[in-house]
C-alpha cells in the first residue's frame, strides 16, 4: 500500500470508531427514554458509517477503478444518513 492509501484506511477507520460510538450512545439513549428522535439519530449514525466502511472496502476490492460508481453510493447514503440525524435533531 502506497501512503495515500495508508492515510485514507486510518481517516475511516477513525470516522468509523467515532460514528459507531455515537450509534451506541444513540441506542442506549433511546432504550433508556424511548424517544423516536434517537431512534433516527442512531438510524443515520448508521447509514453515515456504513457508506465510510462501505466505500473504504468496495475501494480495495475494485481497485480504486471504479471510483465515481462509489463516491455516487458513498452520498447516496451518507446524505441519507444526515437527513435522519437532522430530522431527529428536529423532532427532538
Amino acid at each position: 500500500m502506497v501512503p495515500l492509501e495508508l492515510l485514507y484506511v486510518a481517516f475511516s477507520l477513525t470516522l468509523t470508531v467515532a460514528g459507531l460510538s455515537m450509534v451506541g450512545f444513540a441506542v442506549r439513549s433511546y432504550r433508556r427514554t424511548s424517544r423516536r428522535a434517537l431512534l433516527h439519530l442512531s438510524i443515520g449514525f448508521t447509514l453515515i458509517v456504513a457508506a465510510a466502511i462501505a466505500t473504504t472496502v468496495s475501494a480495495f476490492l475494485t481497485g480504486f477503478d471504479r471510483t465515481p460508481v462509489l463516491l455516487s453510493v458513498n452520498y447516496l447514503l451518507t446524505t441519507a444518513g444526515n437527513l435522519f440525524v437532522i430530522f431527529g435533531i428536529l423532532t427532538g
